[in-house]
C-alpha cells in the first residue's frame, strides 16, 4: 500500500474531528450567546481543542501540498495561513489557545467566531468530499 493511498485514508477521518471539533465550537458560542455557559467555562472547553485543530488541519493541508492535490491546497492552504495569523495575532494569555474570557463576551466577538466556524465548517465539508475523492483515485490507480 502506497504512502498516497494511507495518507488519503487518514484525511478522512480527520476530516470528520475537525468538522466535529467545528460544531462543538459553533455549538458553545451558541450557548455563550443564550447564557447556558460563562465565558470563563467556554475558553477553559474550547482553548484546549485549538492547537490539535491546527495540528490536524495543518497535516492535512501538508499532505495535500506533498501530493500535489490542487483542490485540497487551494482549500487547505488560505485556512492554514489564517490559522497562524489568528493564533501569532491571539491575546496574551497563561494558556494555549484563542479566546479570553473578557473579550469573548462581546457581541461582535461571538458574531465573527460563529461566523468563522461556519466558514470553516463549509472548507471541512468541502474537504472531506475532497479527501473521498483523492482516496477514490489514489486507490484506483
Amino acid at each position: 500500500m502506497s504512502v498516497e493511498i494511507v495518507l488519503s485514508i487518514l484525511s478522512l477521518p480527520i476530516a470528520v474531528i475537525l468538522m466535529f471539533l467545528v460544531i462543538w465550537n459553533i455549538i458553545s458560542f451558541d450557548e455563550l450567546k443564550t447564557d447556558y455557559k460563562n465565558p470563563i467555562d467556554l475558553c477553559n472547553s474550547l482553548n484546549p481543542l485549538v492547537l490539535p485543530e491546527y495540528a490536524l488541519q495543518g497535516f492535512i493541508a501538508l499532505s495535500y501540498l506533498y501530493y500535489m492535490q490542487y483542490l485540497g491546497i487551494v482549500i487547505m492552504l488560505p485556512l492554514t495561513a489564517y490559522h497562524a495569523y489568528r493564533y501569532l495575532r491571539r491575546p496574551r494569555m497563561s494558556v494555549l489557545g484563542i479566546y479570553d474570557p473578557t473579550a469573548v463576551m462581546n457581541g461582535d466577538e461571538m458574531d465573527r467566531n460563529k461566523k468563522e466556524g461556519f466558514i470553516k465548517l463549509a472548507l471541512y465539508l468541502i474537504n472531506f468530499f475532497a479527501g473521498l475523492l483523492w482516496m477514490i483515485l489514489a486507490v484506483s490507480s
